[in-house]
């Protein structure tokens, strides 16, 4: 198992942006590995689950919803759902405990729930519900679960997204007290998800523990609820009908999959790590002229992923590496 920084550059996987999660899979066997998905009911983390089952994976799916849950993943042999409000610590703990609880141990971990430019919101004690619920949440959830993600292959993987590019960690104003703004808002939790796979794989590294971050690509799913149809439009993602304007630049939801699957289970990344992916590679850093491509250097920096990862662990009051 290599201790070195992996490089951030592609590696020539041969899949790209138009690979499907069973593209990625092909000829990988996952029977007897236990997968754990968050968000894995709807959109991308919908076809992720049904991927990694096909491939004899069988995948908890832990949900805030848990009757919607199990109505969308009906038909789908492998899968168990268990109740899970990320936006919640105590429902953190809880699930955890009764993970933990079953004495089973987890190969793939896949943080793949998120909200998206939601109106400005707080949880817990007045935390911006993005912040919260797609960085604190998994972080807490994973720190929680370390005890059971098995030594020597497991991977954590991080969903992060090309809106990172849209604001660092905003260290003087994490949850956004001032000025909120629910485009930057998401960028710093897509940033917080970058970071937090950067240092758990510096801290997961000598158990063989790797972790990851992804862009999974533009899709429309769920993810948008949020958004109204208007500003969607204004964007030029869909017309007034609804219809997509430019399909070509959007994924399917099974392309969109692919590149967390291939995170998860992909041999080619053997021995690498706590890098950000995108189209089924390994990112280039972001150009310099400010094109929404790669990951900005602020989302793969190692010194403001411990101060985060510093600054979750004195928020959630938990800490698996503590000590």
């Amino acid at each position: 198992m290599s201790d070195s920084t992996t490089p951030q550059h592609r590696i020539g996987s041969g899949f790209g942006a138009r690979s499907t999660a069973d593209d990625v899979l092909a000829g990988i066997d996952l029977t007897g590995r236990l997968a754990l998905v968050t968000g894995g009911y709807s959109g991308i983390g919908l076809e992720t689950v049904r991927a990694l089952t096909k491939a004899g994976a069988q995948v908890v799916v832990p949900a805030r919803r848990t009757g919607t849950a199990r109505e969308n993943l009906a038909g789908i042999d492998g899968i168990e759902v268990g109740e899970l409000d990320l936006g919640d610590l105590d429902s953190v703990r809880a699930f955890a405990d009764r993970f933990l609880a079953s004495g089973r141990t987890l190969d793939i971990v896949i943080d793949s729930a998120a909200v998206m430019a939601c109106p400005e919101t707080r949880v817990g004690p007045g935390w911006e519900a993005q912040f919260a619920t797609n960085h604190l949440g998994h972080f807490a959830l994973v720190n929680r679960l370390w005890p059971a993600i098995e030594p020597g292959g497991a991977r954590v993987v991080s969903v992060s997204s090309t809106g990172h590019h849209a604001s660092p960690v905003r260290w003087d104003d994490v949850h956004w007290r001032h000025g909120y703004d629910k485009w930057e808002a998401y960028g710093q939790a897509k940033t917080a998800n970058a970071l937090f796979a950067v240092h758990l794989d510096r801290l997961g590294r000598e158990r063989g523990v790797r972790s990851f971050s992804l862009h999974p690509g533009g899709i429309l799913t769920p993810l948008q609820r949020h958004l109204p149809k208007q500003e969607m439009v204004e964007r030029g993602w869909i017309d007034e009908d609804g219809n997509l304007v430019h399909p070509e630049a959007f994924k399917t939801p099974q392309q969109g999959a692919a590149t967390q699957v291939w995170a998860a289970t992909s041999p080619q990344l053997n021995g690498m790590g706590g890098v950000y992916l995108e189209d089924c590679d390994i990112a280039e850093p972001a150009p310099a002229d400010g094109t929404r491509a790669g990951v900005k250097d602020w989302a793969t920096d190692p010194e403001q992923a411990a101060r985060l990862w510093a600054l979750s662990a004195e928020l959630t009051g938990v800490d698996a590496f503590a000590g």
